[in-house]
């Protein structure tokens, strides 16, 4: 940003001029020996720092915008911040690969934020999006060096996205949201002996910490389908076909799975496993869930955003920007984001007046004595 004039010679006879206290304000006063003139000088780029940080000390805060306003009334608060919200902070491109990346989405005014932390829960970097999908994930990875070891909650074009920008880089996927999952099919409170194991077997993820642990754990699950496996295979069939052509069943087809969500439950399982995604932590030490990122990251800007409740939805995707700024300690940058497009963004030429397209006329803009407009005399039947 260029600086402004601050000239220190006197703008009347052109001599130095020297300090002489301050304004009731606190602005600095010059006064000139020779012909005795006292100014002050105001700098520009000072007045927008000195904004910049009074809101961001309201917007990472919880002060309402009367009490951030200190002097003056919120209106005005509001028109001295209103250039603030033109700036949208990034963070630094990372040129060094990590050794572990924790990523998770949270939505924020109808925007999903993709977020990508290291193992000290420090973001590297965040990316906007409709929804979790493959291009998304895709884009946010794209950004940081391919990791050894990525947790994740295996969310949807998360596994693509790994495979096509991080080939490499192995998976561990959240225990939390395994048990989330398997809560999805089986409920907290399964009916069958079969389902209320597994769903057993599932919270004693949580105790394995180490490589024998691990290896307990799925011989419990080997004996489970020893026992409980012909459950998942086993099938129905409807008995009579209707008039559309579908079969009176749940499905609408010929045969459906008798267990269907027993089965889905125990898959899940088998294919976390399968991929290598499952006890990737007994063998490196890294973050087994993604509860350090929701704690640390999502739960305080979800709380930070209750206390600016109301925002319009850009609004809130900058608290959201500038709060990761923060958390990765680099809010002293922020001066930085202060540009000349920011201080005078370009303004859109109005649109230029053009002739309506003839049409039959639909109504009329004359007056006419027939709607009523003026007093009648006589009686409105004579002729």
């Amino acid at each position: 940003m260029p600086k402004t004039t601050n000239s220190s010679t006197c703008l009347v006879c052109g001599n130095a001029l020297v300090k002489n206290g301050f304004t009731s304000a606190g602005t600095r006063c010059w006064r000139c020996l020779n012909c005795g003139s006292s100014s002050t000088r105001k700098r520009a780029d000072l007045t927008r720092r000195h904004t910049l940080d009074r809101f961001l000390s309201w917007l990472l805060g919880k002060d309402s915008q009367a009490e951030a306003a200190e002097r003056v009334s919120d209106r005005t608060f509001r028109r001295e911040i209103e250039w603030c919200w033109q700036i949208r902070p990034t963070l630094p491109t990372v040129t060094i690969p990590p050794r572990c990346v924790i990523v998770d989405g949270t939505y924020v005014g109808g925007w999903c934020l993709l977020v990508a932390l290291d193992e000290d829960l420090t973001p590297l970097a965040f990316q906007w999006c409709s929804t979790e999908t493959q291009a998304a994930w895709g884009a946010l990875f794209a950004q940081i060096p391919a990791p050894l070891v990525v947790v994740c909650d295996g969310g949807p074009g998360l596994n693509a996205a790994l495979k096509t920008v991080w080939p490499d880089t192995r998976v561990q996927r959240c225990i939390f949201h395994v048990l989330m999952n398997i809560r999805t099919h089986l409920t907290w409170r399964p009916r069958t002996v079969a389902g209320q194991t597994l769903l057993a077997l599932t919270k004693q993820l949580s105790q394995v910490q180490t490589p024998e642990d691990a290896l307990g754990w799925l011989k419990r699950l080997n004996a489970w389908h020893s026992i409980y496996g012909r459950l998942t295979r086993e099938r129905s069939y409807a008995r009579r076909r209707l008039k559309d052509g579908s079969w009176d069943s749940p499905t609408g087809k010929q045969w459906w799975y008798t267990h269907d969500r027993l089965r889905k439950a125990y898959r899940l399982l088998t294919e976390i496993q399968r991929r290598g995604h499952l006890f990737t932590f007994v063998q490196i030490d890294i973050p087994r869930t993604t509860s350090g990122l929701e704690g640390a990251f999502n739960s305080v800007l979800k709380t930070l955003l209750r206390f600016h409740r109301g925002m319009p939805t850009v609004h809130q995707k900058r608290v959201a920007e500038w709060f990761a700024l923060k958390q990765a300690g680099l809010l002293q940058t922020a001066h930085s984001f202060i540009t000349h497009e920011v201080i005078n963004p370009p303004v859109n030429p109005r649109p230029r007046f053009t002739e309506p397209d003839p049409s039959p006329e639909l109504y009329g803009t004359g007056l006419d004595a027939s709607e009523g407009l003026w007093l009648r005399k006589g009686w409105g039947g004579r002729t």
